[in-house]
């Protein structure tokens, strides 16, 4: 269906749905913006709703516990950058903007009603992580059963002709299709995306903090590209990025006859670097890497910090690289800091004016 439509040259209505549960968008939300780049440029209208209405709900899908409420004012705290960050990949100034609280916060009883009759429970419970929830004994509210309703009528709201998610989203898409029908539109059709891993081979999720966002600086977007598995390698080429997929092949041959694949991650770091920040901010991002990182030296450009304490532990607090004393002093214990590259080993050390203090692999400052 979705060939016909794109082989008819009629201009389609292609929407995806971001919820701003955290103030970042983040690659695994680049996959589904590409999408929409793409169909941009084939000349599509491409609608990107903000759920400022859903978010307040929040979305069970690929969740094994119910998601807390958001309150309107994180909701409002959260988007305050996204049309920035959407700037990062789509043409904004082509872009239709919209807010589901425009039609959702005007929702009766009555309409929710007639909408909430078109689906059954059976359906909802049949989920893979409902029914998983269930067998468990944990609680699930009926908020829950109302979500997949809400962003079925955002289709509805703007005619979509196609639908944009991630896998997890396969019964919520569906459900726009036959809310759609309900009021005698066109169903739209389905394009689901692979769920992006984080570097640490989970699910890339805000709630789990392995995410690699797109305002992330080039140092540190290229560091954490840097820092994925192995196995993520071709996958991160082929969601992330823009390189041909022949090319992508090569890369992948490279790899099964044993070269470094080190090397393969350098020019994956450095191909979506140069995406979001351009070539110059990418070649800034692998020299910081190359040089703290891969050799292990100081950052040429070090923020400097006037601190009261020459303790290090108070110094490390007053500095922000510890919130309390107590983490600071664990910092120490378990070998994660050093003055001048030598690892600090007591908590009574002291720090001399000038010192180069590293947290972890990432973080350094310079004692005024």
């Amino acid at each position: 269906s979705l060939r016909q439509k794109l082989e008819s040259d009629k201009k389609l209505r292609i929407k995806l749905g971001i919820d701003p549960t955290a103030v970042n968008l983040h690659l695994g939300h680049a996959v589904l913006l590409l999408k929409l780049k793409k169909f941009q440029e084939l000349g599509h209208q491409i609608i990107l709703i903000v759920g400022d209405f859903t978010g307040l709900v929040g979305d069970a899908s690929d969740k094994d516990a119910e998601r807390p409420m958001l309150t309107k004012e994180q909701v409002q705290k959260n988007l305050k950058t996204y049309i920035d960050q959407f700037k990062k990949i789509v043409d904004i100034k082509k872009t239709q903007v919209k807010y589901n609280s425009e039609w959702l916060s005007k929702m009766d009883f009555g309409e929710l009603s007639k909408q909430a009759d078109v689906f059954s429970l059976n359906e909802f419970i049949s989920r893979t992580n409902i029914k998983d929830r269930l067998k468990r004994g944990s609680r699930i509210s009926v908020r829950e059963l109302i979500y997949p309703l809400m962003q079925a009528y955002d289709s509805v709201a703007i005619k979509a002709d196609v639908e944009i998610g991630g896998s997890d989203q396969w019964f919520n898409l569906l459900a726009g299709r036959t809310l759609q029908k309900f009021y005698k539109q066109k169903p739209q059709d389905v394009l689901t995306v692979k769920l992006l891993e984080g570097p640490d081979g989970r699910k890339m999720s805000s709630s789990w903090k392995n995410t690699i966002n797109i305002m992330d600086e080039p140092k540190e977007m290229y560091g954490k590209i840097m820092s994925i598995k192995d196995e993520l390698i071709i996958p991160y080429f082929e969601h992330c990025t823009e390189i041909p997929l022949t090319e992508v092949k090569q890369y992948e041959t490279f790899l099964g006859k044993g070269t470094n694949p080190r090397d393969i991650k350098e020019q994956l770091a450095f191909a979506i670097t140069r995406f979001f920040w351009g070539e110059p901010k990418a070649k800034t991002g692998k020299s910081h890497f190359d040089r703290v990182i891969r050799d292990k030296t100081a950052p040429q450009d070090l923020p400097t910090v006037k601190v009261n304490s020459k303790n290090i532990v108070e110094v490390l607090t007053e500095a922000g690289l510890a919130k309390s004393k107590g983490e600071a002093s664990r910092l120490i214990n378990q070998g994660g800091v050093r003055i001048d590259g030598k690892v600090v080993k007591s908590v009574v050390e002291q720090v001399k004016t000038g010192s180069k203090i590293q947290k972890g692999k990432r973080q350094w400052i310079k004692i005024e």
